[in-house]
C-alpha cells in the first residue's frame, strides 16, 4: 500500500500538471495569446511555481490541507505546472506554422487548428516530458510522503526513527531503489512506444 501511495502521488502530480499546464501554455506563448500583457502575466506564474521547491509547497500545504498523500500529489502538481507551462509554450512558439496555415485552409475552425495543426506536433514533447518527469516524481514523493506522512517516505522515516531495526531501513531503501529502477524502465518502454507511434 505504501508503494501505491507513492506511486499515486507522483502520477496525480504529474498528469495533473501537464493537464493544468497545456492549456495555460497557449496563453503563454507568442502567436497564440495575442495580448503581450497575458503572456507576462502567465509567464510569471509559471516562474513562481517553479522557483518554489516542491519540498516547500509540501509545508505550505500540509498546514493548509494536514498531512497525506493529497498533499503530496498537490505540492508536485503546483511545481511541475510552472515547468511544464514553460516547456509546452515555448514548444508552442517553435510549432511550424506550415501545417497550421494547411489545416486553416480547409475551413478548419481556431479549436480544429489547435487539435489537428498544432496539438499532433506537440505530442512527441509533451509525452517526452511527462514520462520524464513521472519517473523523477517517484524519487520525490518519497522524500515528500516522508514529510507529508504518504507513502513508503513515511515507512523509512518511522524506521529511522526508532533507531533499532536497520535491517527495515535497508528494506525499504532497496524498495525505493527498485521502485525508480520499475519507473525507468517503464517510462523508457512507454517513450519509445508512443512517441514513436506520434511521430
Amino acid at each position: 500500500w505504501a508503494i501505491a501511495e507513492t506511486l499515486l502521488m507522483a502520477f496525480l502530480g504529474t498528469f495533473g500538471a501537464a493537464l493544468l499546464a497545456l492549456p495555460l501554455g497557449f496563453l503563454a506563448a507568442k502567436g497564440f495569446a495575442p495580448l503581450a500583457a497575458v503572456r507576462f502575466g502567465v509567464r510569471r506564474v509559471f516562474d513562481f511555481l517553479r522557483g518554489v521547491d516542491a519540498l516547500i509547497w509540501t509545508v505550505v500545504l500540509a498546514r493548509a490541507f494536514g498531512p497525506g498523500p493529497l498533499t503530496g500529489a498537490l505540492a508536485i502538481l503546483l511545481t511541475d505546472t510552472g515547468t511544464f507551462g514553460k516547456i509546452f509554450s515555448e514548444a508552442l512558439e517553435n510549432v511550424d506554422t506550415k501545417q497550421i496555415e494547411g489545416v486553416a485552409s480547409t475551413g478548419a475552425k481556431p479549436l480544429q487548428k489547435i487539435r489537428f495543426g498544432v496539438i499532433p506536433q506537440l505530442v512527441p514533447v509533451l509525452l517526452s516530458q511527462v514520462l520524464y518527469f513521472l519517473e523523477s516524481n517517484t524519487r520525490s514523493a518519497t522524500i515528500i510522503g516522508a514529510i507529508t506522512g504518504g507513502g513508503i517516505g513515511l515507512l523509512l522515516t518511522q524506521a529511522i526513527q526508532t533507531q533499532n531495526n536497520w535491517e527495515e531501513v535497508a528494506y525499504y531503501i532497496i524498495l525505493v531503489v527498485l521502485l525508480v529502477i520499475f519507473m525507468d524502465w517503464v517510462s523508457g518502454k512507454l517513450r519509445a512506444r508512443l512517441i514513436g507511434r506520434a511521430s
